[in-house]
């Protein structure tokens, strides 16, 4: 029989590749044939490397593939991330035709550690809430979420092995919980935006999918240059975790926070701490101020495609109607209240020892599609306060995946990847949980 290659993560090809257990050509075979067979039910690709050119790419350099960090193994970004010769429509008819002379950052940053472009994924317009065609691939009358949509299922569904999403409110974090895969989002400013379509730029921030939080931690090594390693050092023994429900910030289905509860309760259970998260309200304004922020930022950006008003959907339509009546005042009245409930929220980690928060990732399952995209409330505040975020697959209800989100503090990303990586191997391992 055949081995599917295409359902092992990242470091496990490269280990193949190492020891002779396949080749490159071979693996690049199995998803394409993955792809072939699935996309037509997804949509998740809105542009796809030809097989022969993708292989005709690594045939041409192969000495320097073979001794490479990524051996030519296959990645993806969204369709808002730049790319030299290929198109990035931004999910818009007014940008059908745009065709970019050069890669973004990270893009090159993989190139040059080895890895080849497969292909740019689906997003919803701008980036924003006007859905694209891609389906969930546990349900396609479901919504994959916004706007990392296309990255999100593609990964999910094994059609790659790796892609990069962005998240300016909840675009990684969402579409990974009702994908099921691994969506991580890094601390503000950890990772180069250039030539990344901006939305808003005090909330923009580039975000990886993956199915192994070990892949996750290999592609922030590659966009950092920080050297690479197939292997995970174990996390700390005994965490403190904050824990927030939501609730306060929306609906929250039952069986999302039976999911929370099976996982505090296993943490506990391994002796770590838990301990309420008291900022609610914080919570609460962070997410009106993120709210107020992006429109007016949103509107400022996207000046060139107001004059083609009747192009855009009327989500943006009326994002951009939002923003322009947002006086200047109240917008730097907003980023500096939130800067002081930054302040109170590092506080906050010091005073309570807390190492995480634990929270939903999203409401709860993926939403039927006639409903849109889902809420983005679960990650508003997260994003404006620029902490680091993983969602982790951690519930199922009914055949489709939940989420839960662990939230770090700023720039301690390697600490937050790997307790994210501890969750994930015992949570897989373990028929206790989360089946709610």
């Amino acid at each position: 029989m055949k081995r599917q290659w295409f359902k092992l993560p990242l470091h496990q090809l490269l280990h193949a590749l190492h020891t002779g257990e396949a080749s490159l050509p071979e693996i690049v075979a199995s998803f394409y044939e993955r792809i072939a067979i699935r996309d037509d039910k997804i949509g998740a690709w809105q542009y796809l490397i030809d097989q022969d050119d993708y292989l005709a790419e690594y045939e041409s350099r192969s000495d320097f593939y073979k001794a490479s960090p990524l051996m030519g193994l296959p990645f993806a970004v969204k369709d808002v991330i730049d790319t030299a010769g290929i198109p990035t429509t931004m999910g818009s008819a007014i940008h059908q035709d745009r065709i970019p002379d050069m890669d973004a950052s990270c893009v090159t940053a993989m190139k040059a550690a080895g890895g080849i472009l497969m292909g740019k994924t689906v997003t919803t317009e701008f980036a924003y809430f006007q859905a694209g065609k891609t389906n969930n691939p546990h349900d396609a009358e479901r919504t994959p979420g916004g706007s990392s949509s296309g990255s999100a299922a593609a990964v999910a569904d094994f059609m790659v092995p790796v892609a990069f999403g962005t998240q300016t409110a909840a675009s990684v974090i969402r579409p990974a919980s009702y994908c099921g895969c691994i969506g991580y989002v890094g601390s503000k400013n950890e990772f180069s935006l250039r030539n990344i379509q901006p939305l808003a730029q005090s909330l923009d921030s580039l975000g990886i999918l993956s199915n192994d939080v070990l892949d996750t931690l290999l592609l922030r090594n590659i966009l950092l240059h920080k050297p690479l390693s197939l292997s995970s050092p174990g996390a700390q023994a005994a965490c403190v975790f904050g824990v927030f429900s939501g609730q306060a910030l929306g609906e929250v289905q039952g069986k999302m926070l039976e999911t929370l509860q099976a996982c505090q309760q296993d943490l506990s259970e391994q002796e770590h701490t838990l301990v309420d998260f008291p900022l609610q309200d914080a919570l609460v304004e962070l997410t009106a101020l993120h709210a107020q922020i992006m429109a007016y930022e949103v509107a400022r950006n996207l000046v060139y495609e107001q004059q083609q008003h009747e192009t855009l959907s009327a989500h943006m339509q009326s994002l951009m109607s939002t923003g322009l009546a947002f006086p200047y005042k109240e917008y730097i009245a907003a980023l500096q209240r939130a800067d002081t409930l930054k302040q109170a929220m590092l506080q906050w980690f010091a005073d309570s020892g807390a190492d995480f928060i634990l929270a939903p990732a999203a409401a709860g399952v993926a939403p039927y599609k006639t409903e849109g995209t889902g809420a983005p409330f679960m990650s508003r505040a997260w994003q404006l306060l620029g902490l680091p975020v993983v969602s982790l697959p951690l519930g199922y209800f009914q055949k489709l995946p939940m989420g839960l989100q662990l939230i770090g503090k700023p720039h301690q990303d390697d600490v937050l990847l790997l307790q994210a990586r501890q969750l994930q191997q015992r949570f897989l391992n373990s028929s206790s949980v989360l089946a709610v």
